[in-house]
């Protein structure tokens, strides 16, 4: 497979028309149009259309793998020439159905192939866990295939990717239309030759970075017409240097964790910039920083994350401007050191935001609880982590260029996405992208039975209520799913299941090897699995024989999360496909959710929890759990804003240089 012209073209005249941020009367229009179109009958629509492709399974199912690939065929044909109609759509739908029974076994329920239509037609399909997404996101990516463009499916980690790009090469062959995946670590020539497929299965984080390099590899040259004019000279041919074709359509799996909550993260290319003074200086201030007292030298503000010096502080740091190095003794420089030496210590913790291994701090991801090799903090908060830990400092290094994910995924031409926790963020998907959410129901009804919160007074209580939780339900024989946020907290509760004598698996950013086999067995008789937020996003948990006589699986949320929509997907890891299932959320009182962002309302509970006892279930008390979850997400928005008018400011005021 060669590349050509057309592909240079698409990449630079076609892949990076961003669509512009609305302000002022501009935005609330468009809020305006974002709620009249939520009246829109979307679902019922597609609900007509699933039908009719239903109807045509008799006519297909009958006919020979001859006649199904002639079929295919002509179809191909149709959508590459964009001579396709409506029930071309159907007709397509409908073989794509048959061709996935015929080769993996599974054919699409009435709703995947809803679900199918949403995102053909530019929508984020809320899904229900276990419903098929896989599955479903192949009818249109055939679609994609087929007009000649490319299609990029967007997956959480490598092992999605690779998976579900084998698992649906066989429809994908039948189809006419071939299928690749790019991993981290693949040599470009693999990954050029991936991009060229008609379906390429990817991460966010590859498929950006990619796009970054391209960007880098182009330098000066911005329009087709200069990309071939560089054809004439083998020293400067683009086409040898970039391996993208463009940015063309787009699926994106669990489509919330990726535009919604790492939409701020910053991707960023860069090389190094060898500076020993800046290094020694970011040592000095992490020395300094563990004499400084708090409320004394600084004042943590934990809801915002912010550290300010007061003018006791900023006097002890004046005597010290002398025996610092000579970036120390600049007034505002020392104290923005400083800053970030503290910020270090108060509000990012080992175990939970960062591991070491090799001697190396590694970041986790708040969301999805995974390590991020490939990554470290911005503005040397990376280098005051190290200092903290007392590690070897890592070199600096110069920005090449940058992207935010928020911004990246407005490029694409043709964007949509699934996910099973949409319809929160219905708001922020229309504002920023112009994706509107399609709620589509399950193919069989949910059984889940949800208990109420339990809430005790300290941490003590709570884990020791999970305990006799666990082992109540261990006892009847069904397996549990206990869900926490950090690895400190799950190596915590496993000591404690140990003491009892209780066998389990742990599943956090550090015993990650096994992910999708440990989620996989999670449904058998008597198992206990031990999960941060990763728990198999992305992989089945089935259960085994007898499970669902005995209740299903039971899930155990141990801390609620920033985002009720990351609390919904541990909920949705029982449950599936009608089974039964059940899940408790056991929290206290001494939370760090709560602790960030209704502080003085925890402080009235705990008042009142010393009359009341250990347990404070209470309307008043899952008020104060519910409020601090909106107030978190509602400051998690107003960042997303700011990134993006960052972006923009920047797009502005450095228009005369490149944008990426």
């Amino acid at each position: 497979m060669q590349a050509s012209p057309s592909v240079l073209w698409h990449t630079l005249d076609q892949g990076v028309s961003e669509k512009p941020i609305l302000t002022g009367l501009d935005a609330v229009c468009h809020a305006s149009l974002g709620a009249l179109d939520r009246l829109v009958s979307r679902r019922l629509r597609f609900f007509r259309q699933a039908k009719r492709v239903l109807r045509l399974d008799k006519f297909y199912r009958d006919i020979s793998n001859t006649c199904l690939h002639e079929e295919v065929e002509s179809l191909r044909s149709l959508f590459r020439r964009r001579r396709d109609t409506t029930q071309d759509l159907e007709r397509a739908f409908a073989v794509i159905r048959e061709i996935a029974f015929r080769q993996i076994g599974e054919k699409p329920y009435l709703v995947q192939v809803m679900g199918a239509f949403a995102l053909t037609h530019g929508c984020i399909a809320e899904m229900g866990t276990g419903e098929g997404k896989t599955l479903a996101a192949t009818l249109p990516a055939t679609i994609a295939g087929w007009r000649g463009l490319g299609c990029h499916v967007i997956t959480v980690n490598d092992y999605l990717a690779k998976r579900d790009a084998q698992w649906m090469g066989d429809i994908y062959r039948f189809c006419g239309v071939n299928a690749a995946y790019i991993e981290q670590g693949m040599p470009q020539n693999h990954r050029h030759q991936a991009y060229l497929a008609d379906i390429t299965y990817c991460t966010n984080k590859e498929v950006s970075a990619d796009f970054l390099r391209d960007k880098i590899a182009l330098g000066a040259i911005r329009t087709s017409d200069a990309a071939l004019l560089s054809r004439f000279r083998p020293d400067t041919n683009v086409l040898n240097r970039v391996v993208q074709r463009g940015l063309n359509y787009a699926i994106v799996d669990e489509a919330d964790s990726v535009l919604i909550d790492e939409s701020v993260t910053p991707l960023i290319i860069s090389g190094p910039a060898p500076n020993k003074e800046q290094l020694d200086a970011y040592a000095h201030a992490s020395s300094l920083a563990a004499f400084l007292q708090p409320d004394q030298d600084y004042r943590v503000n934990a809801r915002h994350r912010e550290i300010k010096l007061t003018p006791q502080g900023r006097e002890t740091l004046s005597h010290h401007a002398d025996s610092g190095h000579g970036i120390w003794k600049a007034t505002r420089r020392r104290e923005e050191l400083i800053t970030k030496a503290l910020t270090a210590r108060e509000f990012y913790q080992k175990d939970k935001h960062y591991v070491v291994q090799d001697d190396k701090v590694v970041i986790v991801d708040d969301f999805t609880g995974r390590l991020m090799t490939d990554r470290s903090w911005r503005d040397g908060l990376h280098q005051a982590v190290e200092a903290k830990e007392g590690l070897e400092l890592t070199p600096i290094k110069d920005t090449y260029a940058r992207i935010s994910f928020q911004r990246f995924f407005r490029l694409y031409r043709t964007l949509s996405g699934m996910t099973g926790t949409a319809l929160e963020a219905r708001r922020e998907f229309w504002s920023v992208y112009d994706l509107p959410v399609v709620v589509i129901p399950p193919n069989k009804r949910c059984q889940r039975k949800q208990y109420s919160d339990t809430i005790m007074r300290d941490q003590a209580h709570k884990w020791a209520a999970i305990v006799t939780d666990v082992k109540h339900t261990h006892n009847q024989g069904r397996p549990v799913l206990i869900g926490t946020r950090s690895v400190h907290t799950s190596e915590l509760l496993s000591r404690m299941l140990a003491a009892e004598q209780l066998d389990h698996q742990v599943l956090n950013a550090v015993r990650h090897q096994e992910e999708a086999q440990i989620v996989a067995m999670a449904g058998q008789a008597r198992h206990i699995t031990v999960a941060t937020n990763m728990a198999g996003r992305g992989t089945d948990i089935k259960l085994g024989p007898g499970i669902a006589d005995l209740g299903g699986l039971h899930v155990i949320c141990a801390e609620k999360n920033e985002s009720n929509r990351i609390d919904r997907q541990l909920f949705g890891r029982c449950a599936r496909q009608g089974d039964p299932g059940s899940t408790r959320v056991i929290v206290s009182l001494e939370d760090e959710l709560i602790n960030r962002h209704a502080a003085r309302q925890t402080r009235m509970a705990r008042k009142l929890s010393l009359r009341l006892g250990a347990n404070q279930s209470s309307p008043v008390t899952r008020a104060v759990f519910s409020n601090a979850q909106k107030r978190t997400q509602r400051l998690a928005r107003q960042q997303r804003k700011s990134v993006m008018k960052t972006d923009r400011w920047l797009e502005d005021q450095l228009g005369f240089a490149p944008s990426y």
